[in-house]
């Protein structure tokens, strides 16, 4: 009896030269397993909890009132002539998307130790599963939004379809500054302890204060707020859905200014976020398995 041996096939895993440049063939030939990792960060994000789904409104609309109590009706700053709770609440729902990815993707790969040291993947998928699984809270946050403003009897403006792009470049910040510090996060543990103070920080930098509030007499100087990619994506959001009804003055005679010159400003500073975190991350990934 004769017997034919069949060779199996053998594949060469080798680090890529390129530090920037990730190997999209290889990630596309990967799609599903990003699929399955999102899925995961979902389920476990959520799974055997008291309240579920139900995190991704309490925790922007518990936010929303504290501000529009405290920064609204107590110390009266400006809301661009909207209700204060409507005001704050259009600023923290893309924040809360952009905080949850930054959070999550920051944490990601320690948490996820065992994939790194057992099994071959697109170590990328790791971050950006954590940052994708983050829109399914900012869908359910949204559709609270657009109930609010329906209770506010603020009908949304015909711009509210620009809202995805604006999400977009939140996502390519989060994502960003998100392989940064997930890759330092693996060599340095106590990396975990500063995200939630810069994220903290970095809240009260971009939804407390409308641009509209800086003194002109500041001159060039209040567009170095936009170097804040968030305060642009913000300040756009707030623009998108309810320009119609946000003016300057009691009257409401004067509108206010839109804000792409702010989103201009922010635009290429979260591509450069997104552009180092991925140089960053592609330099440190091949020390991955060896020191996690």
């Amino acid at each position: 009896m004769k017997t034919i041996s069949k060779e199996l096939p053998v594949f060469h895993i080798q680090a890529h030269k390129e530090w920037l440049q990730p190997d999209l063939s290889e990630m596309w030939q990967y799609r599903d397993l990003l699929y399955f990792l999102t899925w995961r960060d979902i389920n476990v994000k959520y799974k055997q909890t008291l309240l579920g789904f139900a995190w991704a409104i309490l925790v922007p609309f518990t936010t929303m009132i504290i501000f529009g109590t405290i920064f609204g009706k107590v110390a009266k700053l400006s809301s661009d002539g909207l209700n204060p709770y409507l005001f704050f609440l259009a600023g923290l729902v893309p924040w809360e998307y952009f905080a949850n990815s930054l959070t999550m993707s920051s944490n990601s790969l320690v948490g996820q130790a065992n994939l790194l040291t057992k099994i071959y993947l697109p170590r990328l998928f790791i971050p950006l599963s954590a940052c994708m699984a983050s829109l399914v809270d900012f869908a359910i946050a949204f559709a609270i939004l657009l109930l609010m403003m329906l209770y506010f009897k603020v009908v949304p403006a015909v711009t509210i379809f620009l809202v995805p792009l604006l999400i977009s470049v939140a996502f390519a910040t989060a994502f960003g500054a998100g392989l940064i510090f997930s890759a330092m996060n693996v060599k340095y543990r106590d990396i975990r302890y500063v995200i939630p103070f810069l994220v903290q920080t970095w809240m009260y930098c971009s939804v407390l204060v409308p641009f509209s509030s800086i003194p002109k007499s500041w001159g060039i100087l209040r567009y170095v707020y936009g170097l804040n990619p968030m305060v642009g994506v913000i300040e756009a959001c707030r623009w998108c859905l309810m320009h119609h009804k946000m003016f300057l003055d009691n009257a409401r005679t004067i509108p206010v200014p839109t804000p792409w010159g702010l989103l201009a400003i922010g635009l290429p500073v979260a591509i450069f976020i997104l552009l180092f975190g991925l140089y960053y991350f592609k330099r440190m990934e091949r020390i991955f398995a060896d020191i996690i």
